[in-house]
């Protein structure tokens, strides 16, 4: 398959450029554009451009706020609550993360929730800043509620996404980064701006049956909890659903559940909850590091079922990306998602769009 090969920079730019045309702060623009950018050098297309059109719209309809910055409501040693004031999802989780992290360096343990925040793209995004400081990093949010419980049709969760990232030797980690439905909302948007069908088990029609059709789960449907059907688990993608709930939603004060305005409707701010949490190491056993990394290569020296596809851990497929996105010099997109986020970008009236003179075969 032919893809547009663009350059981090150039992608970084170009998202920068649409958000300050606007409205957005510069330095708030750079929050998402890094966020976005990384998202789609670690493989997940769902979260980085492709969403780019949603940010453009919160903040032009004037639903998402770009004047001030988070504030602390209440703090002591190790927690603290946050007002986002409505702020870009990033802009609000950097500042809770960043927070956390301190609060780690003094307690041992930094525990930081917000409200008033929006989308912030890969929860990955976040608990990875926990590595720098060879810390363990977790993030949580909820979002709008697109998840069909495994009784009933009501869509009363959102994917909530949770991030767990865990340092271990020499840069090696494990970064765990996933919905807590079969797969986010985005890949399923994605297969639709493509013309592709998606696979068995990711979504519902709006009669609650499975469909392939990723235009029956978007116009009415929902996705599925990890797990699937109650005789195959999924009431465990249900459970941790909620738990992603309690953490946000329900400890921030933020909106919860059915509450949650619909995905993508801009009548209302979003005031979503997030959970941000940084664990030091060196207050418990000693030796983190070096166990980790053995897990690691346990995990990764099993035979595989197909010689073909190594065992790997949570966090190498995207490793591996990013190293193909350095070889080939750029981050491939395919060509109707650069289509269609041009044509936002010119409504807005962003001049400069992003360029596709540059192809590669993946």
């Amino acid at each position: 398959m032919q893809r547009c090969l663009i350059s981090h920079l150039e992608v970084q730019a170009f998202i920068e450029r649409c958000m300050t045309t606007v409205g957005a702060k510069p330095h708030h623009a750079r929050s998402l554009a890094e966020v976005l950018v990384e998202a789609d050098s670690r493989g997940h297309y769902s979260h980085g451009l492709n969403r780019m059109d949603m940010y453009l719209k919160d903040v032009q309809t004037g639903i998402c706020a770009v004047d001030g910055e988070p504030v602390v409501d209440r703090e002591n040693a190790a927690t603290a609550l946050v007002d986002g004031n409505n702020l870009l999802g990033p802009v609000v989780a950097n500042f809770c993360m960043n927070l956390a992290i301190r609060k780690a360096k003094e307690a041992g343990i930094g525990w930081v929730v917000a409200h008033g925040s929006n989308h912030f793209g890969i929860a990955g995004h976040y608990a990875m800043k926990a590595l720098k400081e060879n810390m363990i990093g977790m993030s949580f949010t909820n979002t709008s509620p697109l998840v069909v419980p495994t009784r009933g049709r009501e869509r009363t969760l959102g994917t909530n996404p949770l991030s767990v990232a865990a340092p271990g030797r020499d840069g090696d980690s494990f970064v765990l980064d996933t919905a807590t439905s079969a797969v986010a909302l985005g890949k399923v948007e994605l297969n639709e701006r493509r013309g592709d069908t998606i696979p068995d088990g990711w979504g519902c029609d709006p009669q609650g049956h499975l469909t392939t059709d990723p235009k029956r789960v978007l116009s009415g449907g929902g996705l599925v909890p990890v797990g699937g059907s109650e005789a195959t688990g999924g009431y465990k993608g249900y459970g941790l659903g909620m738990m992603v709930e309690v953490f946000c939603g329900i400890l921030a004060g933020a909106q919860y559940s059915k509450y949650v305005r619909t995905w993508k409707v801009t009548d209302r701010v979003a005031n979503l909850g997030q959970c941000f949490v940084a664990i030091n190491p060196e207050n418990f056993a000693s030796g983190f590091n070096e166990r980790m990394s053995d897990l690691l290569s346990i995990q990764r020296h099993q035979d595989p079922a197909d010689p073909n596809s190594p065992v790997l851990a949570a966090g190498d497929p995207e490793r591996i990306n990013i190293k193909k996105c350095e070889e080939m010099g750029g981050i491939p997109y395919h060509i109707n998602v650069v289509k269609y986020i041009n044509d936002c970008a010119k409504k807005v009236g962003v001049k400069k769009v992003l360029p596709c003179d540059k192809s590669v075969s993946v």
